[in-house]
């Protein structure tokens, strides 16, 4: 199949756009830790009197350790695409059975406000203070740590994720945050397979 002069630029730019998006969002994510080690580069702020950036914390008491933070061994899901080439899928969200579109173009797992508060993430307007830049225009997004998501047996733990404000977004992207944790992912004739 090809593609005619304008159908390539137009791909193209909106191939640039998602990467632009992309790239801002990790600058915004990463931004008090690269402001950190820069700042203690420089001598201009002991390392003891560093604040650490601290992300928002669901309901449960208590740190994970190292070895809680690694996925679960041995397990593999194979998700076939749907008929528009998506792969679609039911996770457990810190227990809470939320659909997902699994994104490997995405940087985090994304979460619409409601399913965030379903699995029992709670957020204040404040919490609102990083703007990413998406296809509909620029967002305020709330950066969390999940406890656990569980996608057909394969547990990751302390994932870092983005909450959309009300009403920004439909549904749970899960994306790299937690698909990058795996041991494999990846795409053949129309099946997503996922190992850890």
């Amino acid at each position: 199949m090809s593609f005619s002069s304008g159908a390539r630029t137009a791909i193209g730019e909106a191939l640039s756009w998602v990467a632009a998006a992309t790239l801002l969002l990790v600058g915004v994510v990463y931004f008090d830790d690269v402001k950190r080690i820069v700042a203690h580069s420089l001598g201009l702020t002991p390392p003891d009197k560093v604040a650490r950036s601290r992300p928002i914390r669901t309901d449960t008491a208590g740190s994970l350790t190292a070895s809680e933070a690694r996925p679960s061994a041995g397990t593999r899901v194979e998700l076939t695409a749907g008929r528009n080439g998506h792969f679609y899928a039911d996770a457990r969200i810190n227990g809470r059975r939320t659909p997902v579109l699994v994104d490997t173009g995405a940087s985090f797992v994304a979460l619409p406000y409601q399913a965030a508060e379903d699995a029992g993430i709670f957020v204040r307007d404040s919490d609102f203070k990083h703007r990413v830049q998406t296809a509909n225009g620029t967002a305020r997004i709330a950066i969390v740590s999940v406890d656990e998501i569980d996608i057909g047996g394969i547990v990751v733990r302390n994932v870092r994720a983005a909450i959309g404000q009300p009403g920004a977004m439909k549904i749970t992207l899960l994306g790299m945050s937690f698909l990058g944790r795996l041991h494999r992912a990846e795409i053949s004739r129309g099946r997503l397979v996922l190992e850890n």
